[in-house]
């Protein structure tokens, strides 16, 4: 039975959480020159992150073995909404993309070797990392479509990588890189030809193309595009098994895909609290913007879209701790959450006026990122397609789809 009581020591941790964001990190966004290039003040990251270390709540996500706090996906989808409302805080507390994703996936498929060179500073927060896998040349939502290749040298020591990506996230001064590469070449195969291969960012032949200007925020290491020529790593720095880079990466994505549903969660609340604020400021045709009914329906809906992203969140949570299915959940409330996000941040748009497009303002910036939500870690129509797939199969054994709309009988 799912119990919406959260746990004393949760109660707990979770007050420190938001006592680091209200004490340490919202006040530190002043001192961050350019949103844009936080890697510029980088200084303030490190600040915050033994302020973090301070409050012990650093590297929430791992186990202890690796400094963390043990914490599961239900606790980390409380945590997450709360660091939506700041986006530093994930930074100061080591728990952002792709990181966070990252550091799962070692522990999921990584060797003890693996582990120790990669895995370990990344729990420590003396390095970061990305992870390589959309190209500008296909279509990236058909991971089968998917170009750069890895074929082993001569002697069988080494891959040898060949491929162009982009839109990869906090690749500039990343140390590694987790490269999806195609190793197989069996036209029947599918996915199964493709694997995860552990890339030091330092390689021969590892290069940053260019950074071009992208839409919403941007991570510390912006969203470059690669090129891979010729880049030789030991055969060893495969990553789980050959072909078994997809089986993988969609452990690591329900996971990625909800831990972005969580901090979209954030910043739509914040969002909302921003256009509450607005309404209650503001005076037009006599009266204050809060008792005009149409505005009033805006807050509302807003308010209904956070009701029914939450609770989805939490559910979907519980059955990713719980061992249970949860393909299904994970792909509805990424698709639902992503366009709420969009919807409360449009509503914030236009409560807010003119000051709701300045970009050197919060609202303007959490639209941007609204709108890339629906994008990225898969788009809305993809999740539809594994949806509707989904309700299909039912429907053609005879069976109710009820089983695959959420249900918790």
């Amino acid at each position: 039975m799912i119990d919406f009581t959260v746990p004393d020591e949760l109660q707990e941790l979770l007050a420190r959480v938001k006592a680091y964001i209200s004490e340490d990190v919202l006040p530190a966004e002043a001192d961050v020159a350019d949103p844009d290039d936080v890697l510029a003040s980088w200084d303030v990251v490190e600040r915050l992150r033994d302020r973090a270390r301070e409050r012990g709540i650093f590297t929430p996500h791992l186990p202890e073995e690796y400094g963390g706090l043990g914490i599961g996906p239900l606790g980390m989808a409380l945590i997450s909404q709360e660091l939506g409302t700041a986006p530093l805080g994930a930074l100061g507390m080591n728990c952002m993309a792709p990181d966070e994703g990252n550091m799962h996936t070692l522990l999921l498929a990584g060797t003890e070797a693996q582990k120790e060179r990669w895995l370990r500073p990344l729990a420590e927060g003396s390095i970061r990392s990305c992870f390589a896998m959309t190209e500008p040349e296909v279509a990236s939502s058909d991971p089968t479509n998917l170009e750069t290749s890895a074929v082993l040298s001569d002697d069988g020591s080494e891959w040898v990588i060949n491929g162009r990506k982009w839109c990869i996230t906090g690749a500039i001064g990343a140390a590694f890189s987790i490269v999806v590469a195609k190793t197989g070449d069996d036209s029947a195969a599918g996915h199964r030809n493709y694997s995860l291969i552990l890339v030091p960012t330092d390689t021969p032949g590892w290069a940053v193309e260019r950074d071009p200007e992208w839409m919403g925020s941007h991570s510390p290491g912006g969203h470059p595009i690669i090129t891979l020529t010729d880049v030789r790593v030991p055969v060893d720095n495969l990553l789980g098994g050959r072909g078994e880079g997809f089986v993988i990466a969609q452990k690591r994505l329900a996971g990625g895909r909800l831990a972005h549903s969580m901090r979209w969660i954030g910043m739509s609340q914040r969002a909302l609290d921003l256009a509450t604020k607005r309404l209650l400021e503001r005076k037009a045709f006599g009266k204050e913007l809060a008792r005009h009914q149409m505005l009033q329906a805006m807050i509302a809906d807003s308010a209904i879209d956070l009701y029914a992203s939450r609770l989805m969140v939490l559910h979907t949570a519980y059955k990713l701790e719980n061992g249970l299915p949860h393909r299904q959940e994970v792909a509805m409330t990424k698709t639902f959450v992503s366009e709420a996000f969009g919807r409360i941040a449009d509503r914030a748009v236009q409560i807010h006026g003119a000051a709701g497009i300045a970009l050197d303002l919060p609202v303007g910036r959490i639209y941007q990122d609204a709108r890339a939500a629906r994008i990225y870690d898969g788009a809305s129509e993809v999740h539809r397609m594994t949806i509707a797939r989904e309700l299909l199969k039912l429907a053609m054994t005879g069976e109710s789809t009820k089983a695959a709309t959420g249900d918790l009988g």
